[in-house]
């Protein structure tokens, strides 16, 4: 087994500690010795494989999941489907659509600080700020509205600047990925909702139109909520697909 020390002096690369866990488990990978559908390690096993910090370890990971090598599940039961391919959260939605024929364009309609006392409450946290981020999702060339989706992210001094800069590379998981809040379990809903008559118009169909609604709690390793998300998905495209 190569330690970081050795691949270090292998790749001539003077490689932060995330990359050089990524890359050593990217050579395994595509070495064929951790092998299709294969379980890595546990988190604490990698720890101490690599010597280095649990959130080097979720950031090296991270960058796997990124590149579309490895899979982390935030537990197996129902998952969200579009066209009858099933979607994996770990990606992000965009990443995710954009693997079938008719991919998906992003459209953001606000990113603002609100005040949402209600939410905090059923988050169970004291500060009642949140950054606002709702986007919509379009067929690709039909410009046909699928999603709608608002993110609210608990606000935090370390994110302050989405507001004026945006999200990194467009993506919300990379922007709260950069600023070290790693997904490590969550908590899905599902139901069906009318929509209301501004929803119906940005979609264009009749107000009352029934949506398959979801209601997404991601939360840190220290149980922390770092996003909570509600989509309207039309369902025309997107289904719950459930597996006992």
């Amino acid at each position: 087994m190569q330690t970081l020390r050795t691949i270090s002096k292998i790749s001539g690369l003077a490689e932060a500690k995330p990359e050089k866990v990524a890359n050593a488990l990217e050579q395994e990978i595509r070495s064929g010795k951790l092998r299709y559908g294969a379980r890595l390690q546990s988190e604490s096993e990698l720890v101490r494989r690599f010597a280095v910090s649990r959130t080097t370890i979720r950031k090296g990971l991270e960058a796997l999941a990124g590149k579309g090598l490895i899979t982390t599940r935030m537990g197996i039961g129902s998952f969200v489907t579009f066209d009858g391919q099933v979607l994996d959260n770990a990606l992000g939605w965009t990443r995710a659509l954009a693997s079938h024929k008719d991919a998906v364009e992003t459209h953001v309609l606000r990113i603002a600080v609100v005040t949402d006392a209600a939410l905090a409450r059923q988050l169970k946290q004291k500060n009642s700020s949140f950054i606002a981020i709702d986007r919509s999702r379009s067929l690709r060339g039909s410009g046909r509205i699928v999603s709608i989706e608002r993110s609210r992210v608990p606000f935090r001094k370390i994110l302050e600047h989405i507001p004026l800069k945006g999200l990194t590379r467009g993506s919300l998981s990379a922007t709260l990925r950069d600023a070290g809040l790693i997904a490590q379990s969550g908590e899905e809903w599902a139901e069906i909702e009318c929509l209301s008559e501004s929803d119906a118009r940005l979609v264009r169909v009749a107000p009352g139109t029934p949506f398959l609604r979801t209601r997404r709690l991601v939360r840190d390793g220290e149980g922390q909520a770092i996003e909570y998300v509600v989509s309207l998905l039309d369902p025309r495209h997107f289904a719950l697909h459930l597996e006992f």
